[in-house]
């Protein structure tokens, strides 16, 4: 199932809805571990990726497996794989609002390799998007928490556009 939301409670308890004993979450975009928290309050396995500053120091004082690189990065992936080639839960927070075509590409890379059985994303941009749809034409549905197209595509390479992702957009 993929889930898809803004507020950063609905993520949480999205994420905590489906969480059952003994999954493996990982976690992008996980800043100073506010949600990282939430999540290890079950007894998960968690790993934690983001490449902010403020993040490792915070990171390190919780029982996870931290990683302080960007996701957006193929290295960053391959090196998550070798760890674990599988994950239960996919949760998704780069930024909450901005930069939707690069969440949605994120979530591509990493759902596509993972192939989790839940998704939890938070973006505003996204949301948005899904909410202003007004027609959709073809039936095309996934119960799994990544695409059904994506199912025996393995790990996908390096999309290029990554290259020309800015921090905020400017205004």
């Amino acid at each position: 199932m993929i889930k898809l939301c803004y507020d950063v409670n609905d993520y949480r308890r999205q994420i905590c809805d489906v969480i059952s004993e003994d999954d493996t979450v990982i976690e992008l975009g996980c800043h100073t571990g506010n949600t990282s928290k939430v999540i290890l309050e079950n007894n998960v396995k968690l790993i934690a990726i983001d490449n902010s500053p403020e993040a490792k120091s915070e990171m390190d004082k919780l029982d996870l497996t931290f990683i302080n690189a960007d996701v957006r990065l193929h290295d960053t992936l391959s090196e998550v794989f070798k760890s674990v080639q599988k994950c239960d839960i996919l949760a998704i927070d780069l930024g909450g609002g901005y930069h939707p075509d690069t969440v949605f590409k994120v979530f591509y890379i990493w759902s596509s390799t993972f192939k989790p059985k839940h998704t939890i994303i938070r973006n505003r941009g996204l949301v948005e998007f899904y909410n202003s749809i007004s027609e959709v034409n073809g039936d095309y549905k996934s119960q799994d928490g990544f695409l059904d197209s994506y199912k025996d595509s393995g790990i996908p390479p390096q999309i290029k556009e990554f290259d020309l992702w800015t921090p905020m957009p400017k205004k």
